[in-house]
């Protein structure tokens, strides 16, 4: 059954995505579901920490060159990329706001899987989601701040960070952890183990749905707006891959390291990222919506990704063992 979600996981995203549209198109009022966001993300990265067993999160801290270049990437690299790719687009704060929070976070869910299917070091990645997590809800404040100037302040509030912090971090890691501990020593936790462990794929696939259920209805407010910024995410579209993998050979990792830093490097957390929108004054409807228009570009993008970057690389194009 795992298997199966696993290999059809793309057309149940895109599947979720067709429904979530039919039914904010057709069905009055969904916006209700706004309030749904944040707890079926709490689910979702819940079930994507159980993936990642205690020990290999320290294996992935012991993997010092992986790791930083990994941060290098998404921390140094990709801003300088923002930073270039922002003086294209009009000087309006809160659709600025929007691209920079999207663009400067890194995905710690589905990205592991397109990684998987891409042919890259999928296992890594995920136990390094939380290092990622907690490094860009540490350094997006200061992100922005630097980004926006003054404006920064009106947006930039410390409670919706904190609170993202403790209820998509800290509580369904520790979650997690509780439950891998449980399993460890009871036959019932096993089970239950063993159940959570189908979830990751329709967890993901709900998230997707609510988020687009919720949001639709009001893109039509901030359409021309949104339609902007679709220039920008497809230049970054293309070129953070590229920046991904040539970190990666900078720091001489192997090949499938290389494509994981190039679908790190490519693939935004703006499922998560989201909440925080919602928390920021007089966001809705523009913010949100330049949001989730990056997430439509990604997903069609990360198809084109799962099929170029294998490509990348051959088995012998860089031989030293990543430590």
């Amino acid at each position: 059954m795992r298997d199966t979600l696993e290999g059809q996981q793309v057309k149940i995203y895109f599947a979720a995505i067709g429904a979530a549209i039919v039914v904010a198109l057709t069905v009055p009022g969904t916006t209700v579901l706004e309030a749904g966001i944040n707890p079926a993300l709490a689910f979702m990265l819940f079930v994507t920490f159980l993936q990642v067993p205690l020990a290999q999160l320290g294996r992935a801290f012991a993997r010092i060159r992986f790791l930083a270049a990994l941060l290098a990437t998404n921390f140094v690299v990709v801003p300088v990329l923002v930073a270039g790719l922002i003086q294209f687009l009009p000087r309006n704060p809160m659709l600025l706001l929007g691209v920079l929070m999207v663009l400067l976070t890194p995905c710690i869910d589905y990205v592991v899987t397109f990684a998987q299917i891409g042919r890259a070091d999928a296992k890594v990645l995920l136990a390094s989601t939380p290092a990622l997590l907690i490094a860009q809800m540490v350094l997006l404040p200061v992100y922005l701040t630097a980004f926006l100037g003054e404006d920064a302040a009106t947006f930039v509030q410390v409670g919706p960070f904190v609170h993202a912090f403790v209820w998509l971090i800290a509580v369904p890691l520790a979650l997690a952890g509780a439950v891998q501990v449980w399993s460890g020593r009871s036959h019932v936790g096993r089970r239950v183990m063993a159940g959570f462990s189908l979830l990751p794929v329709p967890a993901t696939a709900l998230v997707l749905f609510v988020v687009i259920v919720a949001v639709l209805p009001q893109l039509g407010l901030a359409l021309n707006e949104a339609l902007r910024v679709v220039p920008v995410y497809i230049a970054f579209a293309v070129a953070a891959p590229l920046i991904g993998w040539a970190v990666g050979r900078l720091f001489r990792l192997d090949v499938s390291t290389c494509r994981t830093l190039a679908f790190s490097a490519a693939t935004r957390n703006s499922l998560v990222i989201l909440p925080l929108a919602f928390a920021v004054p007089g966001a809705v409807p523009l913010l949100p919506t330049v949001i989730v228009t990056q997430t439509l570009v990604e997903l069609v993008s990360e198809l084109i990704y799962i099929r170029l970057i294998p490509r990348l690389g051959t088995p012998t194009d860089i031989a030293v063992v990543d430590v």
